[in-house]
């Protein structure tokens, strides 16, 4: 088998790893929260944890990979990762609880950092673009980890086994891939720039930062408010509305794994231009026509936009010339995961005081701006 191939393969497999043991976990969140025993507000807060680890977890992480050998912090990130979701289950107070939650984030934040820098790493010996495909990756594994979640759940097996299991599967996983990883040394293939890179690079990383903020920011806020502005607002039922969910999820599936080829053809300007057209269009169609089909349809047209938008955000911060490939992409990611902070509480705050769809006007709004920043830099590259 070429070894090209190998490396490739193998960086897949973390990024299936990551999004299939997570969504096994947070499949089962109503099980953890009878288990804790808390109410829906202070499970929010552990999640909230959760976040608060990833965004501890993905400066520190660029940092160390400008030091270390990033396909060692890769293989450790994933295994640790791994090692601590099943612990969840296990914590005997809230207060080790909200570690539990805290380190899952970390771990998972760190892996995300040292996994999509090696996909970078990848793509360079490639030559071409390739992102999309790892991120295709993950939304498989999400999708295939929430049906398992949801396959033991409603079988009634029990939460600690469960995870434990899948937890152990994962390990075993990585550990099989784990040789194969490219065992890049710190600095070996970034190429320095010229001159004038270094005071090039803060002002363009802050730009991909920005639409990567946008991105992320969309891409909660459907997550978190699609089902609840079916039920409440097109007025259909709540097993109904997990469909809106579905509609968005199995879009950007799509968009991801034909991304590469298409972003090969057109060009990543042209592609996030695009991506930009179709979120707008796709939000525009879902807030003025309250009517199921709509919704559906302009759900999944807002998935197609953003597929691309995190891969392409993480594939060029990865690649500005002067800078380590997961350094570059630290920075544009934790900006960008700062919008899972920025979204979903402002459009809480919106719905609560004007109603949901014009709190989801919030994102539409960060759409534009998405499309102005991504206008920008096209003319700014000519």
């Amino acid at each position: 088998m070429n070894r090209n191939f190998q490396y490739r393969m193998s960086i897949v497999i973390f990024f299936f790893v990551n999004g299939f043991l997570y969504a096994n976990c947070t499949g089962r969140l109503p099980e953890l929260k009878d288990y804790f025993g808390v109410s829906n507000s202070v499970l929010g807060t552990m999640l909230f944890t959760t976040a608060i680890g990833a965004l501890v977890a993905m400066p520190l992480t660029g940092w160390l990979t400008t030091r270390y050998n990033s396909g060692k912090l890769t293989i450790w990130s994933g295994l640790l990762f791994c090692c601590i979701v099943p612990f969840i289950p296990y914590s005997q107070n809230l207060w080790v609880g909200r570690a539990a939650f805290f380190m899952t984030g970390f771990f998972s934040g760190a892996m995300d950092i040292t996994m999509n820098g090696q996909a970078v790493f990848v793509e360079r010996i490639y030559k071409k673009t390739i992102m999309s495909s790892f991120h295709a990756a993950w939304s498989i594994g999400m999708a295939l980890g929430a049906g398992s979640g949801a396959l033991f759940a409603n079988y009634h097996y029990p939460l600690r086994p469960h995870l434990l299991y899948m937890a152990a599967a994962s390990i075993i996983v990585l550990a099989i891939v784990s040789p194969i990883v490219l065992k890049n040394q710190a600095g070996n293939i970034v190429d320095r720039g010229g001159k004038d890179s270094k005071q090039k690079i803060p002002f363009l990383i802050w730009l991909i930062a920005i639409i990567g903020f946008c991105g992320m920011t969309g891409e909660g806020s459907v997550v978190d408010w699609s089902a609840i502005y079916m039920h409440t607002v097109v007025g259909k039922t709540k097993a109904f509305s997990a469909l809106a969910i579905g509609s968005f999820g199995t879009a950007m599936t799509i968009g991801r794994l034909f991304g590469d080829h298409l972003i090969r053809k057109a060009g990543k300007q042209l592609i996030l231009f695009c991506s930009c057209c179709a979120a707008i269009a796709g939000l525009s169609v879902a807030l003025l026509f309250v009517s199921a089909p709509a919704v559906l349809s302009g759900l999944f047209l807002v998935g197609l936009g953003l597929s691309n938008v995190v891969p392409v955000t993480y594939s060029t911060a990865g690649n500005i010339k002067g800078i380590e490939p997961a350094a570059g992409i630290a920075i544009a990611s934790t900006i960008g995961y700062s919008g899972f902070f920025v979204g979903p509480p402002s459009i809480g705050y919106l719905a609560d005081a004007f109603g949901l769809r014009i709190g989801l006007c919030f994102t539409l709004g960060l759409f534009f701006i998405m499309m102005a920043v991504v206008l920008y830099i096209t003319r700014r590259l000519k």
